[in-house]
C-alpha cells in the first residue's frame, strides 16, 4: 500500500486531489496535514473523513515535530500547502513568505532526513510572470510580479536546489488557473458566481481584458497524480488546458448562467502588478498521456450549478472575516465605480 501525505489537503485543489486518490482502485492510504486557515475547510473532506484509508491531522508544515511524527509512515508527499490569493498577498505578504517559502523549506528538510521516495511541489503558472504572445515552456525563466507568485517562485527554487544539491527526488507541477467545486469565494470565478447569486456588484479589475488559461480542478488533479507516478525526477511539468479567456468574457458568461443583471458587472480600479496574460505550453505533460477532459464552457456551467446547489457551504464563508477582507480590497473601488456611473 502506498502511503501518501497531502499537505494543504483541506483546501480547494488539495481536497479534490485527495478525493481523486481515494476514488482510484489502487491501494493507498492518504494522510492530510492542514492547519485549517480561512481557506482550509473540513467540509471539503466530508465524504472521505471517516474512511479507514484516510487520516486527517491538523498542523502546520513549519512544525518540525509534527513532520517527524508523520514522515516515517510516508512514501510520497504532494505539497499543496500554500497561501495562494494574489489580492491577499498585496494586502499582507508576510504570511505568504512564511508558509510558501519557510514552510516548503521545512518540509524539504524533513523529507530529506526521512528519505521520502518522492516530493511533488504543486506550483503555479504565475511564477513565469506575464506573456504578451506565445506560451511559457518549463525552461523559461521565472519572473514573478506579485508577492504571491514571488513566494511560490522562492519555493520552486528551493525544491530545485534540494534536488541538485542533495539529490532529493522532487518534481514540480505548474498549473494554470483552476476552477470548480469547493473553491473559496475570494477567487475570481466563485466570487463572481456568488455575488451574482446574491445580487451584489461583480468587481472586475481594469478593462476586464486580462487573459487566463483556465483548467477544471479535476483535470489538474489527474495531471498532478500522473506526474507523481510517472514524471521524471528533477523535472518541471506545465499543466494547462489551452482555454484562454478574457476575464470579461467569463464575467458575462456567469451573468448569463445565473440569470443576473448585466448592471452587476462593475469595472473597478486595477490591482497593482496585475499580469496581463498567462498561457502554458503543456506538451510535456501531454507526452505522459494526459489531456483535458472538461471544456471550459461546460465546466463553468457545472461549477455555477454546484454553487447554486451548495449555498450552505459558501454563505457562512462570506461572513465575518471575509467581509473585512472584501471591504479592504473592493469597498473603495466599488464606491468609486458607482460614482463614475452616476456621473454618466
Amino acid at each position: 500500500m502506498e502511503r501518501v501525505l497531502v499537505t494543504g489537503g483541506a483546501g480547494f485543489i488539495g481536497s479534490n486531489f485527495v478525493k481523486l486518490l481515494l476514488g482510484r482502485k489502487r491501494k493507498v492510504h492518504v494522510t492530510v496535514l492542514d492547519k485549517l486557515t480561512y481557506a482550509g475547510n473540513l467540509k471539503n473532506l466530508e465524504e472521505v473523513i471517516n474512511r479507514r484509508d484516510f487520516t486527517f491531522i491538523k498542523g502546520d508544515i513549519c512544525n518540525k515535530k509534527i513532520l517527524d511524527e508523520i514522515l516515517p509512515r510516508t512514501d510520497i508527499i504532494y505539497n499543496f500547502a500554500a497561501e495562494t490569493h494574489v489580492d491577499r498577498s498585496i494586502l499582507e505578504a508576510g504570511s505568504f513568505v512564511r508558509t510558501d517559502i519557510v514552510g516548503t523549506y521545512t518540509l524539504l528538510q524533513k523529507t530529506l532526513e526521512h528519505k521520502i521516495d518522492r516530493f511533488v511541489q504543486v506550483s503555479t503558472d504565475e511564477v513565469y510572470g506575464s506573456i504578451a504572445r506565445g506560451k511559457f515552456r518549463e525552461t523559461d525563466p521565472i519572473e514573478p510580479n506579485s508577492p504571491y507568485s514571488a513566494s511560490k517562485s522562492g519555493a520552486d527554487l528551493l525544491v530545485r536546489a534540494f534536488h541538485v544539491t542533495y539529490g532529493l527526488p522532487v518534481l514540480i507541477t505548474r498549473s494554470s488557473n483552476n476552477y470548480g467545486p469547493f473553491q473559496h469565494p475570494e477567487k475570481f470565478i466563485p466570487l463572481f458566481i456568488t455575488n451574482a447569486l446574491e445580487g451584489n456588484p461583480m468587481p472586475l479589475y481594469g478593462d476586464g481584458r486580462n487573459v487566463r488559461d483556465w483548467i477544471h480542478v479535476d483535470d489538474n488533479c489527474r495531471a498532478i497524480e500522473l506526474v507523481g507516478r510517472r514524471g521524471k525526477v528533477g523535472e518541471v511539468y506545465n499543466i494547462g488546458a489551452g482555454e484562454e479567456k478574457e476575464n470579461i468574457y467569463i464575467a458575462r458568461k456567469i451573468i448569463d448562467l445565473v440569470g443576473a443583471s448585466e448592471d452587476l458587472l462593475t469595472l473597478v480600479t486595477d490591482r497593482p502588478g496585475h499580469d496581463r496574460r498567462y498561457a502554458l505550453d503543456s506538451k510535456k505533460i501531454n507526452r505522459l498521456g494526459w489531456k483535458k477532459r472538461v471544456g471550459f464552457d461546460k465546466g463553468l456551467e457545472t461549477t455555477v450549478r454546484w454553487y447554486r446547489r451548495n449555498e450552505s457551504w459558501w454563505r457562512p464563508i462570506k461572513k465575518g472575516a471575509f467581509k473585512k477582507y472584501y471591504s479592504a480590497m473592493y469597498g473603495k473601488r466599488i464606491s468609486q465605480a458607482s460614482k463614475r456611473k452616476g456621473k454618466r
